[in-house]
């Protein structure tokens, strides 16, 4: 398939209009093959990663997280020098659906609110006053929980072992609101929206002694690579004969427990 296609299939799944000012959507390498019968879909635009793409026939790479978010010179050794390399050498394309497809309604940035089932969803920071695009998302719960059980039902929706929790635990959750990746800035929108808990990653030390209301850090891997994968999902069910194929990758964070 032509490579313009296929990118423009990208584009109406994670449209580059909801892009942040800060962020850098769209194609990150321009590529120099011009049909594509194969498209790699990962998290992260990994040199191992990569490599692996190129020796499966990648022509076109497509990540959640962008290569980079400003222009950087290629004049040092490293990750970035080393995929550049690679791509460029291939004639491979890479592109990087990140707040182009966090902010996307009802899109795979929603995955974890169908697993809880949660009702009446709605956006929880949204671009603008009224919008249904925006980020992360708040809802209730068919019935309220005790702690217990409320955790038992997010352990099972989420591939992780141990998570962080800061703030005062509700005695029951009836309303949840979580934003995928690093979204402890929207502690206080979900605070003031009614939350009784807060589902998000890469919680600092500072944010968490000044929580507003319970937050559970569950790591920003855990959240994204499921939304990833449920992107690749869509691209495959769109490019009629064109294989897409879903990269896992690896949480960069190991956890030791320390007997004593």
């Amino acid at each position: 398939m032509n490579i313009n296609g296929i990118l423009d299939v990208v584009r109406r799944h994670a449209p580059e209009e909801y892009a942040a000012d800060w962020d850098n959507c769209g194609i990150s390498v321009l590529g120099s093959v011009e049909e594509v019968g194969r498209v790699a879909v990962a998290l992260d635009p990994t040199p191992d990663f990569v490599r692996e793409a190129l020796a499966w026939g990648a022509g076109l790479i497509v990540t959640h997280h962008p290569l980079y978010f400003d222009p950087v010179a290629p004049n040092r050794d490293g990750r970035y020098l080393d995929v550049l390399r690679m791509v460029l050498g291939a004639g491979c394309w890479l592109y990087g659906a990140h707040t182009s497809l966090d902010c996307r309604p009802d899109g795979p940035a929603s995955w974890l609110g169908r697993a809880l089932g949660l009702q009446d969803a709605r956006v929880l920071e949204p671009v603008e006053a009224g919008s249904a695009v925006g980020y992360g998302q708040m809802g209730r719960l068919p019935a309220p929980l005790d702690w217990a059980a409320f955790t038992d039902l997010l352990g099972s929706c989420i591939d992780r072992e141990v998570w962080a929790e800061v703030g005062v635990r509700p005695a029951t959750v009836s309303t949840v609101a979580y934003l995928p990746g690093s979204g402890s800035s929207a502690m206080t929108a979900a605070a003031l929206a009614g939350a009784d808990v807060f589902i998000t990653g890469d919680l600092k030390y500072h944010q968490a002694l000044e929580a507003p209301l319970c937050t559970l850090d569950v790591g920003h891997f855990s959240l994204e690579e499921e939304m990833t994968r449920l992107f690749a999902a869509e691209l495959e069910s769109a490019l009629e004969g064109v294989e897409v194929t879903f990269f896992p990758s690896v949480d960069p964070f190991r956890f030791s427990a320390i007997v004593r």
